[in-house]
């Protein structure tokens, strides 16, 4: 499947990730608002807006129609929390629950958010199949979960990290890993038990480059898988 035609638009969503991070650290540096590290960027929101118009595109090109792509208001039941907003849901006409997508980003403060990451991933995919089991969205096949994660690329995220193993063994693939390796590992591992349907991981700098990590997680396997997905679907759309 050629994606080529979608490069335009992974580069101007990588752009507009690190300009939009970079605006609203200035912009809070200047109001002398205090957020500590680069939590003002993440709390700031939007930045991978550009992502979100990049699967919207993907999706009308499989024939998916504009009304049926939500990118916000995303909110779906769960089953140990009331509900959850999603960063993009597709829903047919006839309420189907189609493809749901979660959008993330690391970039610095590794250590303190490589676990919150890992559960954050985990809990969500568990309540929202748990929800499908427990039949909050009758009457329908699984819907296509989708994982996507931007981490920036960096001494810090490129290094071995120590591993504390003051009773028990961690498993050897963590030995001597990255927390790039770690987020590879979290991303084929949420996959290999089915917890999403698709994981993405892009490595990215600040000055707009990016890359993949490992073929099985690529941006152009998700995207493949997505599209994949929707044209199995295609037929709910016209109901």
């Amino acid at each position: 499947m050629d994606l080529e035609k979608y490069r335009d638009l992974i580069d101007n969503a990588i752009k507009f990730f690190w300009q939009t991070r970079n605006n609203q650290l200035t912009s809070q540096s200047s109001r002398n608002i205090q957020d500590s590290g680069n939590r003002g960027a993440v709390t700031g929101g939007k930045q991978l807006n550009g992502f979100l118009n990049l699967f919207r595109q993907v999706a009308i090109d499989t024939g998916v129609p504009e009304e049926c792509i939500f990118l916000k208001g995303n909110i779906i039941p769960g089953f140990f929390r009331p509900t959850k907003d999603w960063d993009l849901l597709i829903i047919s006409p006839n309420k189907k629950l189609i493809s749901v997508i979660e959008l993330k980003s690391q970039v610095g403060s590794f250590g303190n958010n490589f676990n919150n990451r890992t559960e954050e991933a985990l809990g969500s995919a568990v309540d929202l199949w748990t929800a499908f089991r427990e039949k909050a969205f009758p009457n329908q096949s699984a819907p296509w979960l989708g994982y996507f994660l931007i981490v920036e690329k960096s001494k810090k995220s490129t290094s071995p990290v120590r591993i504390s193993e003051p009773y028990f063994n961690a498993f050897p693939e963590f030995k001597n890993s990255s927390y790039l390796d770690r987020y590879k590992i979290l991303c084929q591992k949420l996959m290999l038990e089915r917890h999403y349907s698709q994981c993405g991981l892009l490595w990215s700098q600040d000055d707009y480059s990016y890359g993949n990590i490992e073929q099985s997680i690529s941006i152009d396997l998700f995207i493949s898988s997505f599209i994949g997905h929707l044209t199995g679907q295609i037929n709910e759309f016209s109901k």
